[in-house]
């Protein structure tokens, strides 16, 4: 599967941005999918995931409340709306996909997904 991600950009503290995740390729359904971030000098780390049926959702505990994870199988995208934005949520944000097992620990791990798409810049200003 190839992934694209969209919808970075710069926005005020306390703005909100939708990002987009199109995946072309294999079945779209077949995929857990997250999303991670890097912050300049950091490591990348996990932000939110959904299962392949979007019946489960995770979400670190940095974003919860304020970031929503959801997933369209007919459009074969993944989209994660960011509201209430912080500073500290600059970061190069990019989506990945799974098709192995929905086990919780690798969904929420970059070393549970094989599949990455190329990041998109989010930087927000105080």
């Amino acid at each position: 599967v190839q992934l694209q991600a969209s919808g970075g950009g710069l926005v005020q503290a306390g703005g909100s941005l939708r990002l987009s995740c199109a995946a072309s390729g294999r079945t779209f359904s077949i995929y857990s999918l997250g999303w991670f971030r890097q912050a300049p000098g950091k490591e990348r780390v996990f932000v939110a995931a959904i299962t392949r049926n979007g019946g489960s959702t995770f979400y670190a505990d940095s974003v919860k409340g304020r970031f929503t994870i959801s997933r369209d199988n007919a459009k074969n995208t993944v989209y994660l709306q960011m509201n209430s934005l912080k500073p500290e949520d600059t970061a190069v944000y990019y989506c990945a996909a799974r098709d192995q097992l929905e086990i919780q620990p690798y969904l929420l791990s970059t070393r549970g997904y094989k599949y990455w798409g190329q990041g998109t810049l989010v930087t927000v200003s105080s």
